[in-house]
C-alpha cells in the first residue's frame, strides 16, 4: 500500500511539474524579451526543466532535483512578475488618447469620450469630446452583453443614463498595439495592458451591431439603487484617472471585463456573492435574473430574446438620438 502512495505521489508530483514547465515556457515566449529571443529562451528553459525532472526520477537525486527545480522556478516567477506594463507603446489609434475625469461635488468632468466615426470595423476616424454631468441626475445603469461566437463567454460593458438623455459608457477592454491581435492565451501571460473605453454608445455600441460580423448585443436596465450607481460611477472615474498615471495589465480571468466590473461593484454591495457565472460570463444575465436584477416581469428565455438589440441599431445607425432609440419598446426599458 505504501508503495503505491510513493508511485500516485511521484505521479502526481511529475504531472504538476510538466505543467509548470510548459506555463513557464509559455510565460517567456509571450514576454518583453526580443521577439527573436523568445522562441529560443522558452525551448532553452523547457530543455532544462524536463532535463531536471528526468534526472529527479533517478533514485538518491530527488533532493538535488527539488532544490534545482525551486530555484529554477523561483528566479523565473520572478523576472516574470517584474515585468512592468507601460502606457508608451505604439498604440493602435481608438485606445491611444486615454480618458480621464475632473469630479467636484455633484459634477464630473469627463475628459476624452471616444466617439469614433466607421466607414468599416478597421477604417474609421478617432475623434474625443469632453462633457460634464451633474451626478444628482443619474437615473440608470445598463448592461451590454456581446456574444461572438459561445454563449458561454462574452463581453460585458456598463452604461450610465442621465435626465438629459445622455449617457456615459464604459467597456473594459485590452489596450492593443498597432498590428496586435486578441489571444485569449497571450491574455494570461501579461501581453496586453488594461484600458478603459470611455465612449459615446454610437461608437461602442454601434462598432458591434453595425460593423463587426457575427456579434450579437444584448441590452438590460439594471434595477439597482441610483446611490450604488453613482458610487460605482466614481469607481471607475477614479480607476481611469489611476490607469492614465499608472498602467496595469489585462488579466484573462482576474481584470477582464467582467471580473473588473465585480471589483468595482463589490465594496458598495451589501450582500456581495461570488458566482461562476463572473467567469464563464455569458450566463451572467441568467444569473443578474434570478438575483431579480433585471425585469421579472417576462420568463427570461423572452426576455433575452426581447433585449436583443442589434436590428434596432442597424436602423437607428448614425442618428443623434441612437440611444434612446435602441432602448425603444425594451423590457422595463424608461430611455
Amino acid at each position: 500500500m505504501l508503495k503505491i502512495t510513493r508511485i500516485i505521489c511521484l505521479a502526481l508530483t511529475f504531472f504538476c511539474l510538466v505543467i509548470a514547465t510548459v506555463v513557464g515556457a509559455l510565460a517567456i515566449y509571450y514576454s518583453n524579451l526580443p521577439m527573436v529571443l523568445r522562441p529560443v529562451a522558452a525551448g532553452i528553459f523547457a530543455v532544462v526543466a524536463i532535463g531536471l525532472i528526468v534526472f529527479g526520477l533517478r533514485q538518491g537525486r530527488r533532493w538535488l532535483w527539488g532544490v534545482f527545480l525551486f530555484l529554477l522556478g523561483i528566479m523565473t516567477t520572478a523576472w516574470w512578475l517584474l515585468i512592468p506594463p507601460s502606457n508608451n507603446r505604439s498604440w493602435q489609434p481608438d485606445v491611444t488618447i486615454l480618458p480621464w475625469a475632473e469630479v467636484s461635488e455633484n459634477t464630473a468632468t469627463v475628459h476624452n469620450i471616444r466617439n469614433v466615426e466607421y466607414r468599416t470595423e478597421t477604417d474609421y476616424t478617432v475623434r474625443h469630446y469632453d462633457r460634464s454631468f451633474d451626478l444628482t441626475t443619474l437615473q440608470s445603469l445598463d448592461l451590454f452583453l456581446v456574444y461572438w461566437g459561445s454563449p458561454s463567454i462574452a463581453h460585458t460593458m456598463l452604461s450610465f443614463g442621465f435626465a438629459n438623455g445622455s449617457y456615459l459608457s464604459f467597456s473594459i477592454e485590452t489596450r492593443k498595439e498597432v498590428g496586435e491581435e486578441y489571444s485569449a492565451v497571450k491574455g494570461f501571460f501579461k501581453q496586453f495592458e488594461l484600458t478603459y473605453v470611455v465612449a459615446d454608445e454610437r461608437d461602442i455600441v454601434r462598432l458591434r451591431t453595425n460593423y463587426r460580423q457575427g456579434e450579437d448585443v444584448y441590452l438590460y436596465r439594471l434595477d439597482v439603487p441610483m446611490d450604488f450607481a453613482r458610487k460605482v460611477l466614481l469607481d471607475y472615474l477614479k480607476e481611469i484617472n489611476s490607469l492614465k498615471d499608472h498602467p496595469e495589465w489585462y488579466r484573462a480571468i482576474f481584470t477582464n471585463c467582467t471580473t473588473s466590473i465585480l471589483r468595482h461593484t463589490t465594496p458598495f454591495n451589501p450582500n456581495p456573492r461570488f458566482d461562476w457565472r463572473f467567469i464563464v460570463n455569458g450566463y451572467l444575465d441568467e444569473m443578474l435574473y434570478e438575483r431579480g436584477l433585471i425585469d421579472k416581469s417576462l420568463p427570461f428565455a423572452e426576455l433575452k430574446e426581447r433585449s436583443l438589440i442589434n436590428r434596432q441599431a442597424r436602423l437607428a445607425d448614425q442618428a443623434d438620438d441612437f440611444s434612446h432609440l435602441i432602448r425603444a419598446g425594451l423590457p422595463a426599458m424608461e430611455p
